[in-house]
């Protein structure tokens, strides 16, 4: 196993200069120019430090998930082109996956639903082994949207050779695309959130979810793992919160009128 981002072609890549500069942009227009620049140096910081080959070792710590299904998801194993890119971004860290069925049966005992009816959607997928483990889910479909080239590519190759006595749900999907300016599909979802996302991009989603209920009123859940930002779901007219810990988040659609009516 291994991070192959050296392999991206210089035609998919995305600009390192211009990711820094959007998020030192977008920090220091909502909080100033001292505290944007000091949490870049902050990030780099860090960076360099989980540079170093302890801390890769540290890294192979969550790969018991890989070696039991003979896929490549674990964070040590990612390029160190787009472990920088996450700096601006949001780092590559995949769930673990006694915590992931915790909070999928949590939801079911919440809320009550029918996992058949739903289509199950990762935004920010990396490696896909959100995707892998909802499998084991009979959804509707999967499908995980991954903003990096290199880490959809080692998804999609994980999704083909992917096998489980426990799986369920054979209908799965990564693309590669801005899960930010994502068109939800207008059916019943459960969206999942490994907070992906900046301030910033956590907003543009939920208002691109409210969009869509408008547009097609429905059932969706988010959960929200690691919900530093749970504010920003919490404010939105069109979510209550369901419950969680303090690792998630559960949150509900609330009716809404379509657009028009």
């Amino acid at each position: 196993m291994k991070g192959d981002d050296d392999s991206t072609s210089p035609a998919d890549r995305i600009s390192l200069t211009r990711s820094a500069w959007r998020r030192w942009n977008e920090v220091a227009t909502r909080e100033g120019r001292v505290t944007a620049t000091l949490q870049l140096v902050t990030g780099l910081t860090h960076f360099v430090r989980d540079s170093t080959p302890e801390r890769r070792r540290q890294r192979y710590g969550d790969a018991e998930y890989d070696w039991e299904h003979r896929v490549n998801t674990t964070s040590a194993a990612v390029g160190w082109r787009d472990r920088l890119l996450g700096v601006f971004h949001s780092p590559y860290q995949p769930t673990e996956s006694v915590l992931f069925h915790e909070m999928l049966e949590a939801l079911n005992r919440e809320a009550g639903i029918d996992f058949r009816d739903f289509v199950f959607i990762d935004l920010g997928s990396g490696k896909g082994r959100a995707l892998l483990m909802a499998s084991d889910f009979p959804f509707r479909r999967i499908l995980g949207v991954e903003l990096l080239p290199a880490l959809n590519r080692i998804a999609q190759e994980n999704l083909s050779r992917y096998r489980s006595e426990t799986q369920k749900c054979f209908a799965l999907e990564s693309r590669c695309s801005d899960a930010t300016r994502f068109e939800l599909p207008p059916e019943p979802t459960i969206l999942y959130l490994f907070n992906p996302f900046p301030e910033s991009g956590l907003t543009s989603v939920i208002g691109n979810l409210e969009r869509s209920l408008r547009a097609h009123p429905r059932a969706v859940y988010v959960i929200y793992h690691n919900p530093l930002l749970a504010r920003v779901l919490g404010g939105s007219s069109a979510l209550r919160k369901l419950g969680g810990t303090h690792q998630y988040a559960i949150f509900a659609s609330v009716p809404v009128q379509r657009d028009g009516t």
